[in-house]
């Protein structure tokens, strides 16, 4: 038995009493009449005066008891239930039964366990420590084991437990590194650290601790940076990115980022692409440039919660676009539009955050509305709004700019309703009256350029007016059409001086009848050319209508057609003449030289059917000779029977021929038939032969 199987209360008399009860009981079932020396009691000599009085006693009874032990010796015999076998033979059996029963118990029977939590620690054995030890760290839980493990280490180096001791140290050190790495699986990378770091610096097992606390950061580095790059990658919408990063979450060696987090990605990268989709409709919306998709794609960035990863991106797209309904608005206002530019500022809502700066544009706006009245009344209603503008707002510059310009409008205002009046008359002296009004405008007033632009006009009606008569005159004397008329007709017209209202149109008209002039005086030159030309004199025609083409006149454009046409025509009969030359070698080169040319006569030459005969004849001709060739050659003859042109009479048939060759070339592959299986390959024959 070791040192812990042994109880405390046990002691070494304790221990040696029981041999000698058991002595006792011997000599008690025997008979033996010997005394018993028990030594340790202290009463020797009182048992050795017993010894000798029995001893004086039992002298004087010597003969006595001798006959009467012969007495009983003949007289004493066993009984008879003693002699049966079967009494031996159950005796026999009962006693080596009783004997093992009783040593297997003793055997079996463990001495009670230590109380390890009221164990006085400086005094416990190793064995108790040991034992206390093990049940802590059968408990698994990291203080347990760090108690286990401080228990054995108080043992010194040279115990003769320590080689069990340091296995112990070791198996527990590890079990707190799986504990540790239980906690960094479930997402606990700094109580996995914590937990790793307890283990003592002296064990050997702590050499691994520095080892997987940088695995666990590498690991945990590594999973961060690729959560982070793909969150990045969905604030900037890249879902197809995104989703791959995501996959490489799988590949981390660590549960809660391969499963927990990969999860909680996945939902939010799907969470984002909805919202992304969302602003992204809207922002196409925005690109439309129309009032009601800008208010729908606001409230499409409106729809997106604080949570979504573009929140921030939306709630930074909603005033952009409400910006961009302010610059419709200012459009609408550059363009003298107020009332559709006031309709749609007040269509901004507040959530754009554009309160203050569309409150400042509905106030200007409705300011020159007023203003674009065009009366004294309105101006003064535009400088009394423009005037309620506080002095704090960014746009009071532009409000006190426009107050003095509306000012300096008032009298401009006057002026031209005056010339206004005055010109409605449509007589030169009123018109004139008129002009000298609105000439009291100076340029640089805010009406100076309406002013001139009036001036311009009226000064126009009476050019007009002065200017008319001529024009007219020139008209009638025109009208008979001949040189002296035109001639008469122009310099009427002339008399208009340039700068006038009416010179264009002068001069629109006397280019007209120069014009018919030119055709007068040319056009008899341009049919003699013709006539030439209709008597096969193609070359005097040319020559003879070159003379108009380049003097630059009326005619001379419909003179360089008619030379174009007539030289198309000696090109044409040039191309029939040396195709028919050429195709008199009857080579195949000369024959698809001959055709080439012919082809070029026009389809308005009256040669062309001549051509088209000619091409039908020339290619039979070279179906013919790749017939021939190919009885030789095939490869030549479907390269002779290539050269007929599409369109020809031959050409189906020359067609037809380069297939039936091309085939007679490279005959199809036959299809391999299918194999016969053998019957002993056959699945359903190996099993009836099984």
């Amino acid at each position: 038995m070791t040192e812990r199987d042994i109880p405390d209360s046990w002691s070494g008399a304790r221990a040696r009493e029981p041999d000698q009860n058991t002595r006792l009981s011997r000599t008690q079932q025997f008979g033996e009449t010997q005394p018993v020396d028990v030594s340790g009691t202290g009463s020797s000599s009182e048992s050795v005066k017993r010894r000798k009085k029995n001893n004086s006693v039992g002298k004087g009874k010597d003969s006595h008891s001798s006959e009467t032990t012969q007495v009983s010796k003949s007289s004493w015999k066993l009984p008879r239930w003693m002699k049966s076998w079967i009494f031996w033979s159950l005796l026999l059996t009962l006693i080596p039964g009783s004997v093992a029963f009783l040593a297997t118990a003793m055997l079996l029977k463990l001495p009670a366990a230590p109380n390890c939590p009221s164990i006085f620690w400086p005094l416990a054995s190793a064995s108790v420590r040991l034992h206390c030890a093990q049940l802590a760290a059968s408990k698994q839980t990291v203080n347990d084991l760090l108690q286990a493990i401080a228990l054995v280490n108080e043992l010194p180096d040279n115990h003769p437990l320590h080689a069990e001791i340091n296995r112990f140290t070791e198996e527990w050190s590890r079990d707190i590194l799986q504990l540790a790495d239980a906690s960094f699986q479930s997402g606990n990378l700094e109580e996995a650290i914590a937990t790793a770091r307890k283990i003592p610096q002296e064990l050997a097992a702590y050499k691994l601790v520095d080892e997987q606390i940088d695995k666990w950061q590498t690991t945990w580095s590594k999973a961060e940076s690729i959560y982070n790059n793909a969150i990045t990658e969905v604030r900037e919408r890249r879902w197809q990115s995104a989703f791959m990063l995501s996959a490489r979450m799988l590949r981390i060696d660590n549960q809660y980022w391969a499963s927990t987090k990969y999860d909680q990605l996945n939902k939010l990268i799907a969470t984002a692409r909805e919202d992304g989709d969302k602003l992204g409709k809207a922002e196409i919306l925005a690109r439309s440039q129309v009032v009601d998709n800008l208010l729908e794609a606001i409230k499409l960035a409106e729809s997106i919660g604080q949570e979504s990863y573009l929140y921030q991106k939306a709630q930074e797209a909603i005033p952009a676009f409400g910006r961009k309904m302010l610059e419709l608005a200012q459009a609408k206002l550059d363009k003298q539009d107020a009332d559709e530019a006031l309709d749609i500022a007040r269509q901004i809502p507040e959530s754009a955050k554009l309160q203050a700066e569309t409150d400042d544009f509905i106030a200007i706006a409705d300011a020159k509305r007023s203003a674009w009245l065009g009366n004294v009344s309105g101006l003064e209603a535009a400088i009394a709004q423009a005037q309620q503008i506080d002095p704090s707002r960014p746009i009071y510059e532009e409000a006190q700019q426009l107050i003095a310009r509306w000012q300096l409008e008032i009298e401009d205002v006057a002026h031209l309703e005056k010339a206004r009046v005055l010109a409605s008359q449509g007589t030169v002296n009123n018109l004139t009256a008129a002009i000298a009004q609105v000439q009291l405008i100076p340029a640089s007033n805010p009406r100076g350029t309406e002013a001139r632009e009036e001036m311009s006009r009226w000064r126009a009606q009476v050019e007009t007016i002065e200017d008319q008569p001529y024009l007219e005159r020139a008209e009638q004397i025109a009208i008979f059409d001949d040189i002296n008329s035109l001639q008469a007709a122009i310099a009427q017209a002339s008399q208009i001086r340039r700068g006038r209202a009416l010179y264009p149109e002068a001069r629109r008209k006397i280019r007209t009848w120069i014009g018919k002039i030119q055709r007068i005086e040319d056009q008899p030159y341009l049919d003699q050319a013709r006539e030439l030309a209709l008597s096969g004199n193609l070359p005097a025609a040319i020559t003879a209508a070159q003379q108009i083409a380049s003097s630059g006149r009326a005619l001379a454009g419909e003179a360089q057609s008619a030379i174009d046409d007539w030289q198309g025509q000696i090109r044409t009969k040039e191309n029939w003449r040396q195709a028919q030359q050429i195709a008199v070698a009857g080579t195949p080169e000369a024959l698809a030289e001959a055709i080439r040319l012919a082809d070029r006569v026009s389809n308005n030459s009256i040669l062309r059917m001549d051509a088209n005969l000619g091409i039908d004849q020339w290619s039979q001709q070279l179906l013919d000779i790749a017939r021939t060739q190919a009885q030789s050659d095939i490869s030549r003859g479907i390269e002779i029977a290539k050269s007929i042109p599409r369109g020809s009479a031959a050409y189906n048939a020359a067609q037809d021929q380069i297939r039936s060759w091309q085939e007679f070339l490279n005959p199809p592959r036959p299809e391999p038939s299918p194999p016969l299986e053998s019957p002993q390959s056959s699945p359903s024959t190996t099993t009836i032969g099984q």
